[in-house]
């Protein structure tokens, strides 16, 4: 078996945040989004496609020209990017469907498509939302009155809040990024494919959502990692890293996912950042860690 992905599980600490907005019940309280537990209790999440929208505006702040975004080549379609992944990172890392109506009247239509080399899970919180709420007040009428003479009224409203850890995955598979779909004239080099794979670990690495930051401002990038360099694709980690009830992590039973997998890791790494996690024997700083998956990389690409 030849290695061919990364899997990183990772851990994320908001004291107080109000990370993703879901649909509104009450037309002035602002909730977040939460997915109910068999036994009742709520857990906030940011969804997958907020991550990845995250990770692409990431890549653009660092300087990547993203593909352009476009009308829909069907009626009532989403919209597209350029669909060109040559060309364009984002193309190549998070993929495309472009789906285009049949010239004939009964024909069928077609469909472009790369399916994306990352993978995300939800960024789920491993707490449950307690019900606290945020008491607001919007003033920007106060003094100013309508055409009809009257004082417009103050604007209350609530915004659902909450403070934990959170914890998510990303799978990132080596082997198909420049490659396969899309690069049918020919792949990318590897030096670009590792400049690629590269640049989206940065992007990672500062991981940081706009939505709902002017008012509550979070921090959502890595403050610890468990991560492997991988001969199958398997997210080992997903459900392994916990926390328990004095914020410590449990790093004996990642220990034991290391030995479950062994015949199917080539290397792996626990690092996280000791201002926030207490840190165990065996687990290096947050900065080596990264250090360490970027090696991964860069032997992966090797020529």
């Amino acid at each position: 078996m030849k290695t061919n992905s990364i899997t990183i599980t990772y851990l994320s600490k908001v004291s107080f945040a109000s990370l993703n907005g879901a649909d509104k019940e009450v037309d002035n309280i602002n909730p977040i989004k939460k997915i109910t537990l068999s036994n009742g209790e709520e857990l906030p999440y940011v969804s997958s496609q907020a991550v990845r929208r995250a990770l692409r505006d990431g890549l653009e702040s660092m300087g990547f020209t993203l593909s352009p975004i476009q009308e829909a080549s069907a009626k009532k379609g989403a919209p597209k990017t350029t669909i060109k992944p040559v060309e364009y990172i984002d193309d190549d890392l998070f993929g495309y469907m472009d789906a285009s109506p049949s010239k004939e009247e009964k024909g069928r239509g077609t469909s472009t498509t790369r399916t994306s080399p990352i993978r995300v899970e939800a960024l789920l919180a491993l707490t449950e939302y307690k019900g606290d709420l945020d008491y607001a007040t919007n003033f920007m009428g106060k003094g100013v009155k309508t055409e009809k003479g009257e004082d417009i009224q103050p604007n209350i409203f609530e915004t659902e809040v909450h403070s934990g850890i959170y914890r998510g995955t990303i799978l990132i598979e080596l082997d198909r990024v420049g490659a396969g779909q899309g690069f049918e004239a020919g792949e990318l080099s590897n030096e670009e494919k590792s400049t690629r794979a590269i640049a989206f670990l940065d992007a990672f690495r500062n991981l940081w959502s706009s939505g709902r930051q002017s008012r509550f401002l979070s921090d959502i990038s890595p403050k610890f990692i468990a991560a492997a360099y991988m001969k199958a694709k398997n997210p080992i980690f997903l459900e392994a890293v916990n926390v328990g009830k004095d914020g410590k992590i449990n790093y004996e039973q990642l220990k034991t996912v290391v030995s479950d997998y062994e015949k199917f890791l080539t290397d792996s790494v626990f690092a996280g950042q000791e201002a926030v996690f207490e840190l165990s024997d065996g687990v290096v700083g947050l900065k080596a860690g990264f250090e360490k998956i970027e090696s991964w990389i860069k032997e992966y690409y090797k020529s």
